[in-house]
């Protein structure tokens, strides 16, 4: 079974001058489609350095990621930012919502960079908020 997600002994090392800190360590990690994972552990543990590699946000010091088959060594910034625009999605800490525009039209924007036509994207934003019980906050801002 080819997995969404496989990473093959993925290790992260910093360099702090003469100092090096391993934030990761020979990880091994399988998801397969429609998973739900939590990752977690202790501050410092290396979670946020494991999720900005899943993410595309970083890459490992040594070892291999996989999504669907295909090695992110092997892709340029532009094919990249494409796989990040179409196959991952990402809530952050701090959200990185706009703050002006409603909540519909936060949940749009990914799907506008995608190049999705105006009127799939607006269904597929509704039908996403509705899925999380904020239909009726659609046209809040996010404050």
């Amino acid at each position: 079974m080819r997995h969404a997600i496989a990473i093959r002994q993925v290790s992260k090392i910093y360099g702090l001058g003469i100092t090096e800190v391993r934030a990761l360590q020979d990880v091994t990690l399988r998801i397969a489609h429609g998973d739900f994972v939590a990752i977690m552990g202790s501050s410092g543990s290396g979670k946020s350095t494991l999720m900005n590699i899943l993410g595309c946000l970083d890459l490992p010091t040594s070892g291999r990621y996989l999504i669907d088959g295909v090695d992110i060594r092997d892709m340029d910034e532009d094919d990249l930012a494409d796989l990040r625009n179409r196959k991952i999605g990402f809530v952050f800490q701090s959200f990185n919502l706009v703050a002006r525009a409603t909540a519909l039209a936060n949940v749009e924007l990914p799907l506008a960079y995608a190049g999705v036509d105006r009127h799939t994207r607006r269904r597929r934003a509704q039908q996403a908020l509705a899925a999380v019980g904020m239909a009726k906050r659609s046209h809040h801002p996010p404050t």
